[in-house]
């Protein structure tokens, strides 16, 4: 029998949370409380694990190699990532107070902790370290590793992203959407549902409009710079788009990405060295999905995303997924130490954020892969006219 994919079990889930909230006594409602208690506990636990597992190895990683080379790629990666998440603030910020009715609801979700159900015990499990400790460590190994020339310690840390990474795929993502269903449980309960159903609907739809919005950008920057018609390029990719939307990871279409990049005119050189790479560290739709979703569950909550808080939120958010794992939902397990200690995310916002996330991963991950091979075109463009401007150099 073939498995069911996470964006089925996540859409069973939500239904069967909405008829479980609505239908069965309060006692079934406060199991799923209590598992959600301790499931977020979990959570809480693992999320600077995540930090280091992911950006410590990640970093290390991009340090090796053909240096100007890496330092183009990544600087296009991060510019392009940023402007992902420039993108999604405007338009949230103009776009949604004219379908979310932003006031209405912040005065409906106003402490929506307190008519919840409680669980009937929780299990303290308390992280090792805060997540800004974990950022400072990541970031502090991660260069370390990137300026030394021995491996040992890289070794060691690979082998611990390997483990962080079947935590998430074994154990994590697996129990999401019991805890989704739980948390819909609650929420139908307290009445809160039909709230929260009526942003996704409207949220979903303008994230979708968004990633080929930014694709778009990507292709038409491409194609000026290669003097290359935008579309025809696009239309090259869509193979690695729709093979990544049924995988949700960039990493298995990285096969994908790399055969329609080189076919889109991209040197083979270039392309076996900036599409593995940036398959970890361009995360453009997945970004515009964060900012988007993040956004609307602070409304939901009554609170006000301004540029402010938004802007550091995106500027750290494209160096904190660098090397999310190649499995569903990584990028937004990557993400939730910041959403907790830069927007004040409690564990109720958290579940719905994952929630949002999870219901469009899958477009999210295509509209990574898809704009890869946009930027090894770009790449290949900035690295010849280098190469050119050498050749004219010595002539003269």
């Amino acid at each position: 029998m073939k498995r069911i994919g996470l964006l089925p079990r996540i859409l069973i889930a939500i239904t069967l949370g909405i008829v479980i909230g609505a239908y069965f006594p309060d006692w079934v409602v406060r199991f799923f409380a209590t598992f959600n208690g301790i499931f977020g506990n979990f959570l809480g636990f693992a999320i600077p694990l995540i930090i280091i597992g992911f950006i410590a190895p990640g970093i290390g990683e991009i340090g090796k190699g053909a240096g100007k080379l890496i330092g183009i790629t990544t600087t296009v990666a991060y510019l392009s990532t940023f402007l992902a998440g420039l993108l999604a603030f405007f338009a949230a910020r103009n776009l949604y107070p004219l379908f979310l009715e932003t006031g209405g609801v912040a005065s409906e979700m106003a402490n929506p902790e307190e008519s919840l159900l409680k669980p009937f015990f929780e299990v303290e499990i308390p992280p090792v370290m805060g997540v800004m400790t974990a950022l400072v460590i990541a970031f502090t190994l991660g260069l370390g590793m990137a300026a030394m020339k021995g491996n040992q310690l890289k070794g060691v840390m690979v082998e611990f992203r390997t483990i962080i990474e079947k935590v998430i795929s074994f154990v994590i993502i697996p129990l999401l959407p019991l805890h989704i269903l739980g948390i819909f449980a609650n929420m139908t309960s307290a009445g809160q549902v039909q709230t929260i159903l009526s942003v996704f609907a409207k949220v979903f739809v303008m994230i979708i409009l968004l990633h080929l919005t930014m694709l778009l950008i990507q292709y038409s920057v491409t194609g000026a710079a290669t003097s290359r018609n935008p579309l025809k390029l696009l239309k090259g990719m869509m193979p690695a788009y729709f093979t990544a939307l049924g995988t949700q990871s960039s990493a298995s279409t990285i096969p994908v990405t790399l055969r329609q990049t080189k076919k889109n005119g991209v040197r083979d050189k270039i392309a076996d060295f900036s599409v593995p790479l940036l398959a970890t560290i361009h995360l453009s739709g997945s970004t515009i999905t964060i900012v988007s979703c993040a956004m609307a569950v602070m409304l939901l909550n009554g609170q006000d995303p301004t540029f402010a808080s938004i802007i550091p939120f995106v500027l750290m958010l494209g160096i904190t997924m660098i090397a999310a794992p190649g499995v569903p939902g990584g990028a937004v397990m990557a993400a939730i130490g910041l959403l907790e200690s830069m927007l004040s995310f409690d564990a109720t916002m958290v579940s719905l954020m994952i929630a949002l996330y999870l219901a469009q991963d899958s477009f999210g991950t295509a509209t990574n892969v898809t704009g890869d091979g946009a930027l090894s075109g770009l790449v290949d463009r900035l690295t010849s006219e280098k190469k050119s401007a050498k050749n004219v150099a010595k002539i003269s």
